[in-house]
């Protein structure tokens, strides 16, 4: 068996890529690499980086694709989680995104993982994100 190095990008659909890209950069930090298509296209693709870790982004719009709430109960994803040194930068991350007008949760223990702590929120299309940290 050949062995896997990583993860080299995430794709997410979403309802509108200019918005999403612009939240993913304001808020997470990102930064756009390139984008693909236009209004004509089937999809729009625009494509970001994160400098901090490496990974990449891919959001991608389907033209014609209907407008439907994201639910993190149905196949497919369930949810996106990021890591962070600790409470005290998930602290700051909380108000960093009530600044923002972004609505999170209370930093709480993570269920999967002892003494680790978590922070949830929401993207422009309500993909559901973590931040997480181990004790």
């Amino acid at each position: 068996m050949t062995a896997l190095t990583g993860i080299h990008h995430l794709g997410l659909s979403v309802t509108n890529v200019e918005r999403s890209a612009h939240w993913y950069q304001e808020v997470l930090g990102f930064r756009e690499v390139s984008r693909l298509g236009g209004p004509a296209d089937l999809s729009r693709r625009i494509y970001l980086r994160h400098d901090g870790f490496g990974v990449h982004l891919t959001l991608v719009a389907h033209r014609g694709a209907g407008w439907f709430r994201f639910d993190e109960t149905m196949p497919g994803l369930d949810h996106l989680s990021f890591a962070v040194a600790d409470r005290a930068e998930l602290e700051r991350w909380c108000r960093r995104l009530f600044q923002r007008g972004i609505a999170c949760s209370p930093i709480q223990a993570a269920r999967s993982v002892p003494g680790a702590v978590v922070l949830g929120f929401r993207d422009p299309d309500d993909i559901k994100l973590q931040l997480f940290a181990h004790a």
